[in-house]
C-alpha cells in the first residue's frame, strides 16, 4: 500500500497499532504496521528496558512511543506536582469512599499494605505524579534518546517542548484530536500527524463519532490524518480511508491477542461482551474515557457517591485500589472479579477470539482489499 503516511513512516501498511504491551508493539511492526508504544505506566527505567527490546525484536522496522503531556491539570497549568503534592489535594470522602467499596466488595489489601489505605503507592513512576509534565518529559526524553521513528500526544496539543525535542531529533510528531477545532490546533503546533479519534474508542476520547469526525478533520488541516475510533477490522479501514484518512490506528483490537499483557480476568470479559458493554467514565483517570462496564464504573455513577477528581488526582486516589482489585480478581465470582475492568472501545463487540497480533494485522489488511474491490466492482457496467 502507498499513502503519505506508509511514505514518512516507511511501512508496508498504514496500521498503527497503540499499546502498552511491548509484544504486540514488536509484533505489528515486524508485520507491516507500526507499533506504539503507550508510556504512561512507564518508569524512566522500565521504558529504556522495553525500549531496548522492541528495538532489539524489530531490528530496523520503525515504531513509535505514545506519552501524554496534559494541557490541563488540576491545581494549575504547571503540571511539576510530586506524589505527595497530589495525595495533599485529595479530599478525604473520596479516600473514604475508595475504601469503602473495597470493604464492600471483599478485596483483601496487597501483602506489603498492611491492611490499609487507597493512597499507600502509584507503581513504578518514582516521585512524579502520573500524567504530570515531569512524568512525561522524562518519557520524551527516553524515547527520543532511542530510534522511535514517531511519538505521539495523547492529550492535547504536543506542547512546544516535545516538538522542539522531537522535531530537533528528527522525528515524526502525532496527536490524537477529537474534534476538527483540536486538529487545527495541533497542526498549528507542529504536528506532522493527526489522529482523529471518534467516541466510539477506547481510553480518553471525545463526543464526535468517526463518521462524521474523520472527514471534518481532514477538510480542516493539509497533513496526513489517521482514522480512529471504531477501528478493527479491514471493512473500518477502507470506511475511514474513504472518508479521506490515510491510515489507521487501532488501539483496542490488540487488548484481546496472544502478545498482549491484558489481565486474564478482564480478557475473558472482552471476549464476552458486545458492543454496548463499555461507556465513557471518569472513574479512573478523572477525565472521560471509554473502558468495560462493571461494578466499578456502576459505584463512580451513582447520585450518592461523589464525583471523580481531577487528573491527576483521580489516577492517584485510584491507583492502589486497582491494584488490589487486579490481584484478587481471579477468584472467580469474587467483588475484586466483579469490580475489574479496564479501557476498550466499543469494537470490544467482535473481539471475540485470541489471535496474534500479526493475524490481525493480515486479516485487517486482506478485509481491506475485499472491500475496496467489491466496491470498485460496483462501478463497472
Amino acid at each position: 500500500m502507498k499513502t503519505r503516511i506508509t511514505d514518512m513512516l516507511g511501512i508496508e501498511f498504514p496500521v498503527l497499532a497503540f499499546s502498552h504491551c511491548r509484544d504486540v508493539v514488536a509484533a505489528v511492526s515486524k508485520a507491516g504496521g507500526m507499533g506504539v508504544l503507550g508510556a504512561v505506566a512507564h518508569s524512566p527505567e522500565s521504558l529504556e528496558i522495553d525500549l531496548d527490546w522492541i528495538e532489539a525484536e524489530v531490528g530496523d522496522k520503525p515504531y513509535g512511543v505514545d506519552v501524554i503531556m496534559a494541557a490541563k491539570q488540576a491545581g494549575g497549568t504547571g503540571g511539576g506536582y510530586t506524589l505527595d503534592d497530589v495525595r495533599r489535594l485529595i479530599p478525604a470522602t473520596h479516600i473514604e469512599f475508595v475504601d469503602e467499596i473495597l470493604a464492600r466488595y471483599d478485596v483483601p489489601p496487597l501483602p506489603d499494605e498492611g491492611g490499609s489505605d487507597s493512597l499507600t503507592s502509584f507503581g513504578s513512576l518514582g516521585d512524579a505524579a502520573p500524567f504530570s509534565a515531569d512524568t512525561a518529559g522524562a518519557q520524551l526524553e527516553i524515547a527520543l534518546s532511542h530510534r522511535a521513528a514517531f511519538v505521539a500526544n495523547a492529550l492535547g496539543p504536543p506542547p512546544p517542548q516535545m516538538i522542539d525535542a522531537a522535531k530537533g531529533a528528527g522525528r515524526l510528531v502525532g496527536a490524537l484530536a477529537g474534534r476538527a477545532v483540536h486538529a487545527e490546533r495541533h497542526a498549528a503546533a507542529g504536528a506532522d500527524i493527526i489522529i482523529a479519534q471518534g467516541y466510539e474508542a477506547g481510553g480518553h476520547t471525545g463526543e464526535v463519532g468517526s463518521m462524521v469526525l474523520i472527514p471534518e478533520v481532514v477538510d480542516a488541516v493539509d497533513i496526513p490524518v489517521l482514522g480512529a475510533g471504531g477501528v478493527g477490522r479491514g471493512r473500518q479501514m477502507a470506511a475511514a480511508m474513504a472518508l479521506g484518512a490515510e491510515g489507521v490506528w487501532c488501539g483496542s483490537v490488540w487488548l484481546t491477542t496472544a502478545e498482549a499483557e491484558t489481565h486474564p480476568v478482564v480478557k475473558d470479559k472482552m471476549l464476552a461482551a458486545t458492543s454496548s458493554d463499555t461507556m465513557r467514565s471518569r472513574s479512573l483517570t478523572g477525565k472521560p474515557a471509554r473502558m468495560l462496564k462493571s461494578a466499578w464504573t456502576e459505584e463512580w455513577e451513582r447520585d450518592d457517591t461523589p464525583d471523580p477528581l481531577p487528573m491527576p488526582l483521580q489516577p492517584v486516589l485510584t491507583r492502589a485500589a486497582q491494584r488490589r482489585i487486579q490481584r484478587a480478581s481471579h477468584h472467580a465470582g469474587s467483588g475484586a472479579e466483579k469490580l475489574a475492568n479496564y479501557f476498550v472501545g466499543q469494537i470490544v463487540g467482535t473481539m471475540n477470539q485470541t489471535k496474534t497480533s500479526a493475524q490481525v494485522v493480515y486479516e485487517i489488511i486482506e478485509e481491506f482489499i475485499d472491500s475496496v474491490e467489491s466496491l470498485a466492482g460496483r462501478l463497472e457496467d
